[in-house]
């Protein structure tokens, strides 16, 4: 990715009180962030991020992901599928439900969040971005919509913030997780979007000493003041050109290759 003096321009989803989206926020406007925040969206109407947004004047939308899976799973057959969604590929693609033998909570996770995502896009689509930030955006991500803004493969441009040092606890509680197995050391995860849960190239990560004595709510706390350092200096080296994805391979003997992306930072 070549290097650009232009400030980019960036796009976030949401889904609660948006710390993190502050973060970025104040960067940008401090110029730690070479880059412009032209979208505030969501999936949560009550996310209470959309203040911070509209504080400092960024338009903002809403997918209420909640209402349109409440009525795919009333009316599953009424029409309201996007015309370009291919259930076939985006479940072979997908890596969510790799072994997953019940085909009727595959499908209703596919098409559902295929429906939600093609209101994304929608909304989406009224904006020049060339980041897509997620900043607490509780809902994953399916190939329907991340091959719609990852128009080239090489040049990954959906980037997440996670509550562990990936690959470990991936999901929603990494910090609870990472607290109740005894871990001595916690820490933050930036990474690109894959097709999996959490599982894309890692861009930037920081960790914390966990005490003895720290309860759930310190380890919360320590992380997110890590998350808040990380994430936009992770954008940062975005905006810079500074992050490139390569496959690298390694001879591991006897005839064993290992191949691996990984992010690398000029």
């Amino acid at each position: 990715m070549a290097a650009s003096t232009d400030p980019i321009q960036i796009g976030a989803l949401i889904s609660g009180g948006g710390t993190n989206l502050q973060a970025i926020i104040d960067g940008c406007e401090s110029g730690k962030i070479a880059g412009r925040m032209v979208f505030v969206g969501t999936d949560n109407p009550r996310a209470k991020g959309l203040q911070r947004a509209k504080k400092h004047r960024i338009p903002t939308f809403t997918v209420d992901y909640a209402s349109i899976i409440k009525e795919f799973k009333t009316s599953p057959d009424r029409g309201l599928l996007p015309g370009d969604f291919d259930f076939e590929e985006i479940h072979h693609r997908q890596s969510f439900f790799r072994d997953e033998p019940d085909i009727a909570k595959v499908t209703l996770f596919l098409k559902s969040r295929a429906i939600a995502e093609a209101a994304l896009l929608e909304k989406m689509a009224g904006y020049d971005f060339d980041l897509l930030l997620l900043a607490g955006f509780m809902r994953n991500l399916t190939p329907y919509f991340i091959d719609r803004v990852n128009t080239d493969p090489e040049r990954p441009r959906i980037m997440n913030i996670h509550p562990a040092l990936l690959p470990v606890f991936p999901g929603t509680d990494g910090y609870g997780d990472t607290w109740r197995y005894g871990c001595k050391v916690g820490g933050c995860t930036v990474h690109f979007i894959d097709y999996g849960e959490d599982s894309g190239p890692i861009i930037g990560q920081r960790c914390f000493p966990i005490e003895e004595s720290d309860a759930l709510d310190d380890v919360k706390r320590k992380g997110l003041e890590q998350e808040w350092r990380l994430y936009p200096e992770c954008i940062q080296r975005f905006a810079e050109g500074r992050l490139k994805l390569e496959k690298r391979s390694h001879d591991m003997g006897k005839g064993k290759t290992y191949v691996r992306r990984v992010v690398v930072i000029d």
